[in-house]
Formats: C-alpha cells, sequence, structure tokens
C-alpha cells in the first residue's frame, strides 16, 4: 500500500527518472484497465445512452470543446503541482485521458519544454512564424521528444534505442485501446459528433495557445514566453484560468492562476510591438 500510496503522490517524470522502464510499466497498467473495461463492456451488453443520430447535439458543442480545453489546463496545472499534493497525479491521469495523450507524456513532454524553453532543437514544441508549420511540427516533434528525453537520462546506446523503439509501439497500441475505450463508452453518435471534434479543437488550441503566448507575432522572430490579455486572450484568461498569462508561468510555474499574481512583467500587444518595429524600420 505505501508503494501505490508513493505512486499517487509522485508525478509521472519523478519515476521515470528513477527507472528507465518506467513508460512500459505505465502503458502495461493502462492496457490491462483498458483492455478489461472493454471486455466488460461486450460481457454486459452495454449500450450507450445517446444512439440516435440527432443534429440537435452540435449545440452542446462549444460546452464539450470549453471541457476538453479545460481539461487540458488542468493536465498543465498537474504538471506544476498547482493542485493540493494529494490530487495532481489523480487529475492529471482522468483529464489525461480525456485529452488521449494520458498524464505521463504530457508531463514528460512539458517539463522539457520548460528546461529547453524555445531551442530549436530540443523543445518539443520551439515556435516558428507559420501556425500550421507549427501545428505539424508539434504533432510529429512529440514522439522524437520523448524518446530524446530518455536517451538523455539514460544515455544514447544501441540497447535503449531499441528499447524506444519497442515503448513507442506499446504507446501507440494502447493510445489504439483508449480511443476504443471512448468511443465504446459514448457510443458513435456522441463519438462522432462531440468528442472527436472536441478533440480536434483541443489540439488546434493547445498548439496555438503554445505559439501565441511564445510571442509567434513577434517581427524580429525573438521568440519567447509573454503575457497576452487583448481580445480573444482577454476571454481566455478568465474562462481558462490566466493561461495566457504565459511569461508570468515560466517565472514562477506552480501558480494555478498566472494572472492572478502581479509579478512586474509586461502584457504584450502584438499590434504595438510591430507597429514600434515598421517605426523603427523606417528611420
Amino acid at each position: 500500500m505505501t508503494a501505490i500510496a508513493t505512486t499517487f503522490k509522485s508525478l509521472p517524470f519523478t519515476q521515470f527518472r528513477r527507472n528507465k522502464h518506467f513508460y512500459l510499466w505505465y502503458d502495461g497498467v493502462y492496457a490491462v484497465i483498458l483492455a478489461a473495461a472493454l471486455l466488460a463492456f461486450r460481457a454486459v451488453e452495454y449500450k450507450p445512452i445517446v444512439q440516435t443520430w440527432d443534429v440537435r447535439l452540435l449545440a452542446l458543442l462549444p460546452i464539450v470543446c470549453h471541457i476538453q480545453i479545460l481539461c487540458s489546463v488542468w493536465v498543465h496545472n498537474c504538471t506544476h503541482n498547482s493542485f493540493p499534493r494529494w490530487a495532481n497525479r489523480l487529475v492529471g491521469e482522468l483529464c489525461g485521458m480525456v485529452v488521449l495523450t494520458r498524464f505521463a507524456s504530457w508531463e514528460i513532454i512539458h517539463q522539457r519544454h520548460h528546461r529547453y524553453s524555445d531551442d530549436v532543437e530540443r523543445d518539443p514544441h520551439a515556435v516558428m512564424p507559420s501556425y500550421w508549420k507549427f501545428v505539424w511540427h508539434m504533432v510529429v516533434n512529440v514522439e522524437r521528444q520523448l524518446q530524446q528525453q530518455y536517451m538523455d537520462t539514460f544515455g544514447d546506446t544501441p540497447e535503449n534505442r531499441r528499447h524506444e523503439k519497442v515503448r513507442a509501439l506499446v504507446s501507440f497500441g494502447v493510445g489504439v485501446l483508449l480511443v476504443m475505450f471512448w468511443y465504446t463508452l459514448l457510443g458513435p453518435v456522441v463519438f462522432f459528433m462531440l468528442f472527436l471534434p472536441a478533440t480536434v479543437v483541443g489540439i488546434l488550441h493547445l498548439a496555438h495557445f503554445n505559439w501565441s503566448t511564445h510571442d509567434a507575432f513577434s517581427p524580429t522572430q525573438n521568440f519567447r514566453p509573454v503575457n497576452l490579455d487583448h481580445g480573444f486572450y482577454w476571454v481566455g484568461n478568465r474562462i481558462w484560468h490566466g493561461i495566457y498569462f504565459h511569461a508570468n508561468h515560466h517565472k514562477k510555474t506552480g501558480l494555478f492562476n498566472p494572472m492572478k499574481v502581479d509579478l512586474g512583467l509586461p502584457i504584450t500587444d502584438p499590434a504595438a510591438e510591430r507597429a514600434e518595429f515598421e517605426k523603427n524600420q523606417k528611420r
């Protein structure tokens, strides 16, 4: 019981650094739980609540998108122990299932982002001027950076490279099981009309959040964490715990709502920044 309690009080990255086989154990537990759930659904002949296609369900899509994004925000907060200590692992795992990444992948990648912020080679989502190129790079770079984190921690050896190839296949398989779990639980109607679209919106929003809060609009491409609080970002800060006060977050990572703490860091206005740049170019 002590070992189990310690597991749920520790964040995945802490356990990862102590055990080179952590990820295989982590994914293995998920595989057993998800497979058991799918078998249970089949055994009891489970039927989802909504079984009829109804266009009126789309009225719920904005709410579901909000919940999807909020789960990403909460996973992010869990990676920095912003919830009470007993709650971080539990909330992180539950929300990680909703956003389909699982908590360990999210946390390990995010800790690497903070360590190598805006490093083109080592930041899992280093910013570039084009948003859509950034989206593609972020998606394909996550697995590469997970493997690189393993090499950085345990050494770049042929054995460890083989280990990571196996781990990547196992992780992909567990990801498929997780999608099957949600499809079975929600049923095809809710899955395709609400869950899947909200997941796509959540991924695009997460990419835009990372892109915009590292000053992707900078005319000099001086990419670094910034605070944004105008237009859409003003609204986002009030419904998603101040997430666009990203410079504050990088300065003091444990803040649950970085908007509510004055750290003396400015709010960036991209339009004013560009106007100042153009003015200086004319001199």
